[in-house]
């Protein structure tokens, strides 16, 4: 259950799709990003752009930002370190959608890879439970503010018929107890 929770951190929401970037896929798979994105290379047929896709600067910029806000700045550094390419330049990583890493379980053979592949798509599973769960509370929690409506809607009419009926006591109480004047009979 602990491997699953450490998985669930590593995804992310990129473009609408919950998504792992290929250096969490290797360090889980234990082997290297240039390895696992050569392997993915040789079989890109298996990978469309659904499967699979390359982050702009933009959303790796603020994909590295939420993640240095919600981890400690030294371990960030070696967590998502990149590598280089020609002319020292970084590449963007690749994220792979949930199709994407079913399909790498073709592609990387060990069983480290088939028994890695196992517990991500268990976590992808309890991501989607808890998701279902919280659109769940979110129909129950908006219906209750329904009935609350109406039931203040109702509670509003309720204290106006009182503070009606009270106002109409107050003036025949006031219409009893004022100063008569002309003949009385005594």
């Amino acid at each position: 259950m602990q491997i699953i929770q450490s998985i669930q951190t590593k995804i992310y929401e990129i473009r609408g799709e919950r998504v792992m970037l290929d250096k969490d896929l290797a360090d889980l798979y234990e082997t290297e990003t240039k390895a696992l994105n050569l392997a993915v290379k040789r079989n890109i047929k298996r990978f469309p752009k659904d499967f699979m896709f390359q982050l702009t600067k933009a959303e790796w910029d603020f994909l590295r930002l939420q993640i240095e806000t919600f981890q400690d700045g030294n371990s960030l550094r070696l967590q998502n370190e990149t590598s280089k390419g020609r002319g020292g330049t970084r590449y963007l990583p690749y994220a792979f959608t949930e199709q994407g890493i079913a399909m790498l379980s073709g592609v990387l053979n060990s069983d480290r890879a088939i028994n890695m592949n196992i517990a991500i798509m268990r976590a992808f599973v309890e991501v989607r439970k808890v998701l279902l769960n919280q659109s769940s509370l979110k129909e129950k929690l908006k219906e209750l503010r329904e009935r609350l409506g109406e039931h203040d809607a109702q509670l509003n009419q309720i204290y106006e018929a009182m503070e009606n009926l009270l106002d109409e006591k107050a003036f025949k109480r006031k219409w009893e107890d004022r100063k008569k004047i002309g003949f009385s009979k005594k």
